[in-house]
């Protein structure tokens, strides 16, 4: 399960020392997580990470097996979570520590910047390969981050980037060891930590409007 832990203004988010999959369990502990960022005043910078082997290994098919009812209140709660941390009202660094794949990787481009581990595991969105097209929030999401000609070599292929192809495409910020990933991550955005959070929120919603929208739960039938 994701934890929170607090070193200065530096608030750090562990997913997880497994596949860190995005189970009801997960995404319940995340959003009490980020209503607790949300609801602090104190200056503050989010960093996200894994322990272990994955970053992220995104939806829990797992739990949609046998069910096809839970599909789309499950697909709302990822974009809920994707929603959220996009216009989170501070700033947000995603520390990728190992493989990021479908959701995973979509919720490190929700982040404002990206840090890769640089000698193991691969940044991905493998939906062409695994039958499941992009919703309209996923893709509004990638395309909001990325490059016309990244989103194209991303989303159409299932290529899996490993880091120094992921900074090329520019689907990271920065590559750095493991040892020092943790760090080089916090470094992006500390000294970001005391900025405004409400024009910091009213910019991060403007910028991304459209994706913000696109992200909204579907309508009832």
């Amino acid at each position: 399960m994701p934890t929170l832990t607090r070193d200065g203004s530096i608030w750090t988010i562990d997913l997880g020392a497994d596949e860190n999959r995005f189970s009801p369990g997960h995404l319940h502990e995340l959003g009490r997580i980020l209503d607790d960022v949300r609801s602090s005043t104190e200056p503050a910078a989010v960093v996200t990470t894994g322990t272990g082997k994955f970053f992220s290994n995104g939806l829990d098919l797992d739990h949609l097996a046998g069910q096809p009812e839970a599909l789309m209140p499950y697909v709302d709660r990822i974009h809920h979570l994707l929603g959220a941390f996009l216009t989170l009202p501070v700033p947000t660094v995603a520390a990728v520590n190992g493989h990021a794949f479908g959701a995973g990787a979509m919720l490190a481009l929700a982040h404002d910047y990206r840090v890769m581990r640089s000698d193991r595991g691969y940044f991905c969105l493998p939906e062409v390969d695994i039958h499941i097209p992009f919703t309209a929030g996923m893709a509004s999401l990638i395309q909001s981050k990325t490059s016309a000609r990244t989103a194209v070599d991303a989303m159409t292929t299932g290529r899996r980037f490993g880091a120094e192809d992921a900074l090329a495409a520019g689907l990271v910020d920065l590559v750095a060891d493991l040892d020092q990933l943790p760090e080089a991550a916090a470094d992006l955005v500390r000294d970001l930590a005391g900025k405004d959070r409400a024009t910091l929120s009213a910019i991060k919603a403007t910028m991304f409007a459209s994706t913000v929208v696109a992200l909204e739960p579907a309508a009832p039938a």
